[in-house]
């Protein structure tokens, strides 16, 4: 990494160097701009090395379990006993994240020859930043014509239950646990609950999940996920809202107290509580104040051109609160960086940022949902296929989830799209592209998805939609 450059003048400089800031970094100098990332951990940041990447490389392991064990529906002969690893599920996904992160360090060192000041960086004017090294040395300063802000977001706690990395943990900790602990209590049943719920179920620890599962997703997307995860008999409370009057954590385990959606009451034990009910911004200690940048609770706000009320100063990724997403702030990254440019960057609509959550079974989401729509004033038109009927899903031993497709009614313009079940998380690229292009139910129609594969879900509940389903 970077020497220090007291006084040094840069183009750019990137206040923190997560996945929306190194993409920055990398476009900016791409673009001619001689560019420069201050960072206190490691570049890559929360996705690289505590969220998507790890957690990812865990559920590809419960996968294997879960094919494993299955593997007489295939014809395969697995003899003996079959264990699980803990130990080796988790040197896997170190190694993956440490390829990774390899990786970005030649991208960074070698090819675009990016400098990276490793320590902890303050703004003392919109365009001024004091950087504080890690291994001790004197602060000193740097400037720049323009200054993007990629300070990323944190794991939210239960206020008054404060986390110890021990007993109550976040996925920040979940992803380097020493060991496997036997009971989890799950707070916050939206994507990071559920997934490490997944996790964590499948490699044989009991998971009792609190709260309603994945909200944020069409109605019955999040009611078919319910089922699904109940029938792997894990264990939910749905509809549940503890507060830390209702939870007491001791040296040995912790115990909390609920009472779910239809007011029954029940009291669940567990060796650990992952608290998963959100994240907050990184604003504190970074002189927003001081430069002027406005806040609002704990984020920034900016225009489509990622820009804040300050001149030359820009927020991207969770920090601005727009999609708390990696993949958006990658774009969000572009785009900031190619206003600088002068180029004309399209606008980011995050309607059209896909959601995508990689428990079992799997789900994509892009668009408005059903619901949504009508809210909005759509007169709503639903299409539906499930994977049962797919030769594809039910080839993989995946035949269960389906796909809904919600389009304008007037028009057939494609509204939302929202996938539950095998490769989800791929396909719902095709359906984010639709969205961009503002494409019709009936274009998706008569797009050709090859045969056999799970993708031809899209075009049958298009035809679904359109009313004249082919193969339901």
């Amino acid at each position: 990494m970077a020497e220090t450059a007291n006084g040094t003048h840069f183009d750019l400089i990137l206040l923190g160097g997560g996945t929306g800031g190194y993409v920055a970094a990398i476009r900016a100098k791409q673009l001619g701009m001689n560019v420069a990332v201050v960072e206190e951990l490691k570049l890559g940041g929360t996705c690289l090395h505590r969220g998507c990447i790890p957690t990812k490389a865990f559920l590809k392991s419960a996968d294997v379990l879960d094919q494993v064990k299955r593997a007489s529906e295939f014809g395969v002969d697995v003899s003996g006993d079959i264990a699980f690893n803990y130990d080796g599920a988790l040197a896997r996904s170190l190694k993956v994240v440490d390829g990774q992160y390899k990786g970005l360090l030649y991208l960074f060192e070698k090819k675009h020859k990016i400098p990276v000041f490793m320590g902890r960086g303050r703004l003392l004017a919109p365009t001024k930043v004091q950087v504080t090294p890690n291994d001790g040395a004197a602060p000193f300063e740097i400037t720049a014509t323009n200054v993007i802000i990629n300070t990323g977001s944190r794991p939210r706690a239960i206020k008054g239950v404060p986390f110890d990395g021990i007993r109550v943990i976040n996925s920040d900790h979940a992803v380097a646990l020493d060991h496997l602990p036997k009971s989890f209590i799950i707070r916050g049943c939206g994507a990071t609950g559920v997934e490490w719920g997944s996790v964590y179920h499948r490699y044989g620890s009991k998971v009792t999940l609190v709260g309603n599962i994945v909200p944020q997703e069409d109605h019955e997307i999040s009611e078919a996920l319910q089922k699904a995860l109940q029938r792997q008999k894990m264990d939910i409370v749905a509809g549940a809202r503890p507060t830390a009057e209702d939870i007491d954590v001791t040296d040995k385990g912790v115990t909390m107290r609920l009472k779910d959606g239809a007011g029954k009451e029940r009291t669940v034990e567990a060796e650990v509580l992952l608290v998963a009910t959100g994240r907050q911004g990184n604003i504190e200690d970074i002189g927003l104040e001081v430069a002027g940048v406005k806040t609002e609770g704990d984020y920034i706000p900016v225009d489509d051109m990622m820009r804040t009320n300050v001149p030359h100063v820009f927020a991207i990724g969770d920090i601005n609160g727009q999609q708390l997403l990696a993949h958006t702030a990658m774009h969000h990254g572009i785009i900031a960086v190619e206003h600088i440019a002068g180029l004309n960057p399209y606008p980011l609509n995050v309607t059209n940022s896909p959601s995508c959550t990689y428990c079992e079974p799997e789900i994509g989401s892009v668009g408005l949902t059903e619901k949504e729509a009508e809210k909005l004033g759509h007169r709503v038109k639903v299409g539906r296929f499930p994977m049962r009927p797919n030769a594809k899903a039910v080839i993989e031993g995946h035949p269960d989830g389906f796909t809904k497709m919600v389009s304008d009614a007037d028009t057939d313009v494609l509204l939302g799209v929202h996938i539950i079940g095998p490769h989800a998380t791929e396909l719902i690229a095709e359906a984010a592209l639709a969205r961009l292009m503002q494409a019709t139910t009936e274009e998706i129609a008569i797009t050709v998805h090859p045969h056999p594969t799970v993708s031809e879900v899209l075009g049958e509940a298009a035809h679904d939609l359109l009313g004249h389903a082919i193969h339901i």
